[in-house]
């Protein structure tokens, strides 16, 4: 995809968030993890809706936490435009996961470019729906994200509708796509899109790109059939 010309007030290499309205986030299969069941270092590839490459994302972190923690890990995860510049960073610091302590909620920090904080997604404590405020870097929640009470990704997709701050209006949508039985089972490697309003601010965008990753790490990042439905508040 062509670089776009740049904007005023636009973080450098969000200029083309301003153009679509919907990313697909594919991640990319890992064979060693594969054939040895070993947690490795995700990677990403973020289409536009023609399925041309837009930006790479990638994670950084260390073996230790990669056995360790599993899909609750921290990480950083770090989005590169079709250059190699570094444009985006999305930083979790490690929480606990289970609707049963809501003074330990997920939380993740978006930096574009990297230092720069443009943005939060938070988890809301709900006992029954996953829900998430986005939020700019005064704090403020500028959208919702609400999914259903159970994550069910056998046989089907998966939606977490994007709402006004009121929770009244669906303005867009975060969908975790059903990739058959044998990648669903035996990978973790997901498909992520997410839908969301052309003229919504860029920083948002950015911040909506990261709460897909927040909700595919909390809910989608297993594999087995044991996984494969779990409780939206978890």
């Amino acid at each position: 995809m062509p670089p776009p010309h740049s904007l005023p007030s636009c973080p450098p290499g969000l200029e083309y968030l301003s153009q679509i309205d919907r990313l697909l986030i594919h991640q990319q299969l890992e064979i060693l993890e594969i054939i040895t069941n070993i947690e490795t270092y995700n990677k990403y590839e973020i289409k536009n809706s023609l399925g041309e490459t837009v930006y790479f994302a990638f994670e950084e972190n260390d073996c230790c936490t990669l056995t360790c923690c599993g899909a609750s890990r921290p990480f950083v995860i770090k989005i590169v435009d079709n250059s190699g510049q570094e444009i985006i960073e999305f930083l979790r610091p490690y929480r606990c996961s289970s609707c049963f302590c809501p003074c330990c909620l997920q939380e993740l920090f978006v930096y574009a470019p990297p230092g720069f904080p443009i943005g939060y997604v938070k988890q809301i404590w709900d006992p029954c729906l996953p829900r998430f405020a986005i939020q700019n870097t005064a704090e403020r929640d500028m959208l919702r994200i609400v999914g259903p009470c159970s994550v069910c990704s056998c046989g089907g997709d998966v939606n977490f509708e994007v709402m006004s701050v009121d929770e009244l209006h669906t303005i867009g949508r975060v969908s975790k796509y059903w990739s058959g039985f044998v990648r669903e089972v035996f990978t973790d490697a997901d498909d992520i899109g997410i839908h969301f309003p052309l003229d919504l601010d860029v920083n948002m965008k950015a911040v909506m790109i990261g709460a897909c990753f927040l909700i595919d790490y909390m809910f989608f990042e297993h594999t087995g059939l044991t996984d494969c439905c779990r409780c939206g508040c978890w």
